[in-house]
């Protein structure tokens, strides 16, 4: 069975990149030298600092292991491919709380990227679901534990 691809903006895809990058090169290099260090000190049997390398090592490669995979399975969806008619992953959104008359200013992101301190609401949290294929005037509906909040979308940009 096919593996369900991961969508992300070129940017997060990027970053991606730059992660592994890091962790392949300067990452492996410093638990490789904390491990040759911790076996210098003699009987591994019963060395705390090797086993804790030993540890780190291991949560080093699984990481590695786990953005390879994002990387793999990536869509990357380019500034072009996105539309300021319909909301779509990367599109930029003014959204206006009908309930608080506050305004929402987001940014609709693959689930790898999301941020929500940064305003950058994953495809898959209720608002991006709620979100997606909506047009400026539209309204959403947002499930959430207070109940439906409604939203209208007051513009969407790249």
């Amino acid at each position: 069975m096919a593996e369900k691809k991961i969508r992300m903006s070129a940017k997060g895809f990027e970053d991606l990149q730059n992660q592994l990058e890091y962790l392949k090169n300067v990452r492996r290099k410093e638990v490789a030298e904390k491990l040759k260090e911790a076996r210098a000190q003699g009987d591994l049997s019963e060395n705390a600092e090797y086993d804790a390398a030993k540890d780190e090592q291991g949560l080093l490669e699984a990481e590695i292991v786990e953005i390879e995979k994002k990387i793999e399975l990536a869509e990357v969806v380019s500034d072009d491919d996105l539309s300021t008619d319909e909301i779509g992953v990367g599109s930029i959104v003014k959204l206006k709380d009908l309930e608080l008359d506050e305004i929402l200013n987001i940014q609709i992101v693959g689930s790898t990227e999301s941020d929500p301190e940064n305003d950058k609401v994953s495809e898959d949290s209720p608002i991006g679901i709620a979100a997606l294929k909506k047009h400026v005037g539209d309204i959403l509906e947002v499930e959430a534990p207070v109940g439906i909040i409604r939203m209208e979308v007051l513009e969407i940009s790249k």
